[in-house]
């Protein structure tokens, strides 16, 4: 993401409360969405004694980003924002999704994992760079929810997500879906 431009004056214009309050709004939803994501994966796995080591692993992320959710619920009331009036959609469209790729087997679960996460790390980054000159605490909040999220990418990917069946196309559409509803929950 580009720089913001300079003002008339010549000094760089800080980020608008608008923006700020649709950055929080984006956020917020992706990391409800990880939590609903995480939860019916987890929910699956737990069924099986072969799979419990996953549905740990998927819990502990689960319960990371519940931590990043309730930050930025936090940051929604303090900047006085709203979430988006679409979580119920996302809710049940990560909750789908959970479930579908969980029950496709654990390579695909991690493929969604690396997918999603792979998104969302990318789009912390973009706010990173925007917000670190003119809010460098929300920056910092960003940086370390990045972190997070790179490292349940890594661990996807060392757990075979590359591996999964149709990884190309799974990877493209889940990754665009992401996209798509990063567009949409900045402004609804």
């Amino acid at each position: 993401m580009s720089a913001r431009p300079p003002s008339p004056g010549g000094k760089p214009v800080g980020l608008t409360q608008s923006r700020i309050k649709e950055m929080l709004r984006v956020d917020h939803a992706g990391e409800y969405a990880a939590v609903a994501i995480y939860a019916a994966q987890a929910k699956v796995f737990s069924r099986s004694p072969k799979t419990r080591k996953i549905a740990a692993e998927l819990t502990r992320m689960q319960e990371e980003e519940q931590e990043h959710l309730d930050q930025f619920s936090e940051l929604l009331r303090s900047y006085n924002a709203r979430p988006t009036v679409l979580t119920p959609l996302w809710k049940l469209a990560s909750h789908t999704l959970g479930l579908t790729t969980a029950l496709m087997g654990e390579k695909t679960a991690h493929a969604c994992t690396e997918a999603v996460e792979s998104v969302i790390e990318q789009h912390y980054a973009a706010q990173i760079e925007e917000t670190k000159d003119s809010n460098p605490e929300l920056s910092a909040r960003f940086t370390q929810f990045r972190e997070d999220e790179l490292r349940h990418r890594d661990f996807a990917v060392e757990e075979g997500a590359k591996q999964a069946p149709a990884y190309p196309l799974l990877s493209a559409v889940i990754k665009a879906g992401c996209k798509a509803a990063i567009k949409i929950s900045e402004k609804i």
